[in-house]
């Protein structure tokens, strides 16, 4: 993720300002890989609690590391943005072991707000879920030096 240094610092701040109090994201084992304006890469592994009774990963696990990379990719300009709408498509099972990536891709972003793309893979490519996600920004911001 290539950005120009001052948009960088600013993702980066916001990422460190939310990863702090995000017990959500964290507890689920998840890894902030990459962070960029508008772009944010996670991490997971899929672990023996996640698996569900078909032997695969519950999909509300790769909902939600969908939705953390999201999160992060809307939240990198250090306004407060929260999901208005989200939806997912799963194409293929997570298993337990899988180390999933969700890489979160801004579209479209004006006024209050945005729609992101979210592909989760496996360490292969292999696509496990797509989910689109529909920002709003709220009052407040991340960052108290551009909230103000």
């Amino acid at each position: 993720m290539t950005a120009c240094p001052r948009a960088q610092a600013i993702a980066r701040q916001c990422a460190d300002a939310m990863w702090a109090d995000d017990s959500a994201s964290r507890g689920l084992g998840m890894e902030l890989v990459d962070i960029g304006p508008g772009e944010a890469r996670l991490a997971m592994t899929v672990t023996e609690s996640m698996v569900n009774g078909h032997g695969v990963c519950h999909g509300g696990f790769i909902f939600t590391l969908a939705d953390s990379a999201f999160a992060y990719a809307c939240n990198t300009y250090g306004d407060s943005v929260v999901a208005q709408h989200c939806s997912v498509t799963f194409i293929a099972p997570g298993r337990m072991g899988m180390r999933l990536v969700a890489d979160a891709r801004e579209r479209h972003r004006a006024e209050r707000s945005g729609i992101y793309d979210i592909r989760v893979t496996d360490e292969q490519g292999t696509v496990i879920a797509d989910f689109r996600g529909h920002s709003r920004t709220v009052p407040g911001g991340l960052l108290t030096s551009n909230s103000e």
